[in-house]
Order: structure tokens, then sequence, then C-alpha cells
């Protein structure tokens, strides 16, 4: 029985890093498509560039938040 809980203990942690790091992988293509689209915008109208970066630093502000969300959530579950 106690073998049982600490094997169901390592996966939940192990679960939960994988979580974690997927969220992370996530955040980090969001981000990067983000500023992508951001050069190509202001590539092609120079004029809008302040408000082209704001729109995608806003945009990655909400990516990281949702980002940190996930990784406590993950974290919360491996400490339970």
């Amino acid at each position: 029985m106690l073998n049982t809980l600490v094997e169901t203990a390592g996966a939940s942690h192990s679960m939960a890093a994988i979580g974690a790091g997927l969220a992370v992988i996530g955040a980090g293509l969001g981000i990067g498509r983000i500023g992508g689209a951001a050069n190509e915008a202001i590539a092609r109208q120079p004029e809008s560039t302040g408000d082209i970066r704001g729109n995608a630093l806003i945009l990655s502000a909400l990516v990281e938040g949702a980002t940190f969300f996930a990784i406590v959530v993950g974290l919360l579950f491996a400490l339970k």
C-alpha cells in the first residue's frame, strides 16, 4: 500500500513538471510569434510603430501571466 502511494506521488510530481515545461515552451512559442508578427507589421507600416509595439507588449504580458498561472497550478498539484 505504501509503495503504491509513493509511486503515485512520484507520478504526480513528474506530471506537474511536464505540465510546467509545456507551459513554458508554449509561452516561448507564443511570444516568438507575437514578436515576429510585430516586426513584420512594423516593416509594412513604419508609421504605426508605437501602436504595434504597445500592442505586442500587452499581448506578451498576457501570455506571460497565463504561463505563470499554469506553472503555479502545476506546482500546487505537485505539492498536494
